[in-house]
């Protein structure tokens, strides 16, 4: 069995969900995860924040035009006077539903609600398209066997216990339809798994079943060795390794979520990166195996704060940089880049909601220096540092600014700290010599 993802644009339109029933209607048992329509998201997110704001009326009228979208959709998509009133019913009563929403209290649950429902109609819809088409397929609630532990990660052991009782006890078909992104908390209230996180819930379905593959698909054809929104003549990548993909995902490529291959990495099954307007392609295979040494790709991370701790404490003392993780640990902020000297530690954080607590607590024993507006440039292949370009990068960027670097946590990432001004010149630079074989 496979599992398939569809994101968002793949879903976007009439035209598109067409398609995707073209690529999953091959006759092979699969489970087929979906994303809410483009757009739906940041539109509930927008109701959300009116609730909060106290404007009841704005959020109703975003609602009824988000409302209207949906019907017209339904009008376009199916054709059978059945599946058409029962699909109109149940979106119906899903924005009854988040019209109750704005007479009550702004919380993060009533958010989490109000996000989550943009999965349940996609999925909805779809199904009875497919139903329409003579497709044997049946709808898999998430909210049956989704779910994080009290420190927000997937609870595995629950997740296959529960999905495998929950196929077993549907209907028998060719294709199981499912949300992606939306999950329960510990308390049993509804949560998701953030931004991208339909990503994430196909591998963890495909590791708890033991798929023989996951595949994601996208509007662009795998995972580019450079940002083509910034840099021209960008190409696929035919073959990552697991360790790979993880860096280019952590480290910005915006086609796969961070957590995107650990449930399936040490099943070793393999993830495919797929095109749904261009399915032909052969995308990207993301698997245990590893290819040829040196650098394959260039990924950049923006809103990135660079803090430099110095202190003469720290001149031959240990405990000092326990001390300093503590601070973090407290706040719970994750450190991307770290490098060292005799007396001084440069770090560098993606999320600054602390950071004047953090600052605080580190100027009890330190002092602080604070750069935002920073971007992380990370070069990822296997044993990076074989390829002979890697020598010469302090030369290929002569005229940036780079204000940390660091190698050695991974064999496979040499990250550069640089003025996010300058981010556009480095990945063209870095392109050029790195990929389109110009010379020094």
């Amino acid at each position: 069995m496979k599992v398939l993802k569809f994101g968002g644009t793949s879903v976007g339109s009439v035209l598109n969900m067409h398609n995707v029933k073209s690529i999953i209607d091959d006759g092979a048992k699969k489970v087929v995860v979906l994303s809410a329509m483009s757009g739906t998201t940041n539109t509930l997110v927008e109701i959300g924040n009116e609730i909060q704001s106290k404007n009841p009326n704005k959020a109703i009228d975003t609602i009824n035009n988000l409302h209207e979208t949906y019907f017209k959709t339904i009008d376009k998509l199916l054709s059978d006077a059945k599946l058409k009133k029962t699909t109109k019913t149940y979106v119906t009563n899903i924005f009854d539903f988040l019209v109750e929403c704005t007479y009550k209290q702004s919380s993060q649950a009533l958010n989490n609600s109000i996000v989550a429902q943009g999965e349940l109609l996609s999925t909805f819809m779809f199904n009875a398209y497919l139903n329409q088409e003579g497709i044997n397929a049946t709808l898999l609630p998430a909210l049956d066997f989704m779910r994080i532990n009290g420190v927000k990660e997937p609870d595995y052991f629950y997740i296959k216990q529960r999905l495998k009782n929950v196929i077993e006890s549907a209907p028998e078909s060719d294709i199981y339809i499912t949300q992606g992104f939306i999950c329960l908390d510990e308390k049993g209230e509804i949560s998701n798994l953030q931004r991208g996180g339909s990503d994430y819930t196909a591998t963890l379905v495909g590791a708890a079943l033991r798929a023989d593959e996951v595949q994601i698909w996208t509007d662009i054809d795998g995972m580019h060795n450079n940002d083509p929104r910034y840099v021209e003549n960008t190409n696929p990548i035919s073959n990552l390794s697991f360790d790979e993909a993880a860096e280019l995902a952590y480290f910005g490529a915006k086609i796969l979520h961070p957590q995107t291959v650990l449930p399936v990495r040490e099943d070793g099954i393999p993830v495919r990166l797929k095109n749904t307007m261009v399915p032909e392609a052969d995308g990207t295979l993301i698997s245990s195996e590893t290819s040829e040494n040196g650098i394959k790709a260039i990924a950049a991370k923006d809103n990135i704060t660079a803090i430099k701790i110095k202190s003469g404490r720290m001149l031959q003392a240990h405990g000092f940089l326990k001390k300093v993780f503590e601070v973090f640990e407290v706040y719970e902020t994750s450190i991307d880049m770290i490098t060292t000297s005799e007396v001084a530690v440069s770090l560098t954080i993606d999320d600054d909601r602390n950071l004047e607590k953090i600052i605080t607590e580190l100027e009890e024993f330190a002092t602080i220096e604070v750069d935002k507006g920073q971007t992380i440039v990370c070069l990822v292949g296997h044993f990076i540092v074989n390829h002979e370009s890697t020598f010469k990068l302090f030369q290929i960027l002569k005229d940036v600014k780079i204000r940390m670097i660091s190698y050695g946590g991974s064999r496979n990432n040499i990250s550069l700290l640089i003025n996010s001004k300058d981010k556009i010149t480095t990945l063209n630079k870095l392109n050029d010599y790195l990929f389109e074989l110009v010379t020094l």
